[in-house]
């Protein structure tokens, strides 16, 4: 019966916590905003920018010395493409980075003088291409522009010079090995494909980690874990409290997973390979792992401002240490080691290789245990947190109590005297 009772006390003790914490998150604006706004409106702005997956029309200028029809050919050829725009003609390269510069133009296609020249004399001719390299995807719009018409050039050049009789002979003369061009995992080749999944799952940790640290700090600011000593039963129960706390989370962000996790990358088709039974699977203990990591990280924070300080400046470094937007083999070895402290760093790895690769539960079973072993490992950090905090809570109330005791015999003594 004992048994029983206990089992009785105890889910009493955590529906209380739950329905308390509850109640708490509704009457607080901050949390509201980091618990449904921010996941529901920053993954729809996220994607919505970076919807067009590539940058085409990219301006470039072009400095043609050769005044050939080879060389307009050439240009032809470039302002035609997708990816490039011939904005500017100009008269020399000192007009041409003045373009760039000013943000005009992007890159500059310089046609040297001899350029028609050394063709005709069965030479190798040269285009120098200079790109602004602020933003990667201009880069490779231009250099890849420039490279595929100078090969489609010399493939036509080839064929005339080869003197064939046939289009078969010219075909296999000018190509003489035949590849298809396959991209797998993301067959758009854009950015949004290849980096929003794993910015997905970043936003899911981020703002549950500010939303649990700015309800922490708010509780701190208005001494309210004072009202936990109760429910403590003398430390007994304060797996009750991280548990109540932890469903209160687990509830809001089971919804807001399945939006983040299901419904964006449906929304604007991002690849979606994995089944949901694999999703859940990983799912599972990455928002419970981010649920206790945010509630051990909520010792840290004194203040309402605290929280939202330490997750933003952290937020590109986890984004980089992931291996998604920075290769994970030329990431050092003591970043390397600092990122398995954080659930997003196999969190991410885990879903892109799932929903993006096509990868089965079987392919990312390291990264799953891990999520499972930080779930348990935070757990127990987050009870010995929320323990010294009650402790200290509880010696506060003493020592108050004592103050107060000492307060009413002086009065008295005043009083007879």
């Amino acid at each position: 019966m004992s048994i029983f009772r206990n089992l009785n006390e105890g889910l009493h003790d955590i529906c209380f916590i739950w329905w308390r914490e509850m109640k708490l998150m509704v009457r607080d604006e901050g949390v509201i905003i980091f618990f449904l706004v921010v996941p529901i409106v920053y993954p729809l702005l996220y994607s919505w920018i970076y919807n067009n997956e590539t940058v085409h029309e990219v301006p470039v200028a072009v400095v043609d010395d050769s005044h050939s029809s080879l060389s307009r050919q050439f240009i032809r050829m470039c302002d035609a493409s997708a990816d490039v725009r011939v904005a500017y003609y100009a008269q020399d390269m000192d007009e041409a980075q003045s373009l760039v510069s000013r943000q005009l133009v992007k890159g500059v296609y310089h046609i040297p003088s001899d350029f028609d020249l050394n063709i005709n004399r069965m030479q190798q001719a040269t285009v120098s291409v200079y790109c602004d390299m602020a933003l990667m995807l201009t880069y490779k719009a231009i250099f890849q522009t420039a490279q595929l018409v100078t090969m489609q050039m010399g493939t036509e050049i080839k064929t005339k010079l080869a003197g064939r009789y046939t289009k078969q002979e010219e075909l296999i003369a000018s190509k003489p090995l035949a590849f298809d061009e396959v991209p797998i995992f993301n067959p758009s080749g854009g950015y949004g494909s290849s980096i929003l999944p794993g910015v997905l799952m970043l936003i899911l940790q981020q703002t549950l980690v500010l939303g649990i640290g700015l309800a922490a700090g708010t509780a701190r600011e208005q001494n309210r874990y004072g009202q936990l000593v109760p429910m403590s039963k003398h430390y007994h129960g304060v797996s009750r409290i991280v548990a109540g706390k932890a469903l209160a989370y687990f509830m809001v962000y089971a919804v807001m997973g399945a939006w983040l996790l299901l419904a964006v990358p449906r929304l604007f088709h991002f690849p979606q390979l994995a089944q949901w039974t694999s999703l859940l699977a990983v799912a599972l203990p990455y928002v419970l792992a981010c649920i206790f990591f945010g509630m051990t990280v909520s010792c840290l924070v004194r203040y309402r401002e605290n929280v939202m300080l330490l997750m933003v400046f952290v937020s590109v470094p986890l984004l980089f240490m992931t291996g998604l937007s920075w290769p994970q083999s030329n990431i050092p070895g003591v970043w390397q080691g600092i990122s398995w402290l954080f659930p997003s760093t196999f969190g991410v790895r885990a879903y892109v290789r799932l929903n993006s690769m096509g990868a089965s539960l079987a392919d990312v079973l390291f990264e799953y245990r891990i999520l499972w072993i930080q779930a348990g490992a935070y757990f127990l950090l987050a009870y010995l947190v929320y323990s010294f905090q009650i402790n200290q809570a509880h010696k506060r109330i003493k020592q108050e109590y004592q103050e107060m005791k000492e307060r009413v015999e002086q009065r008295k003594k005043h009083t007879q005297a």
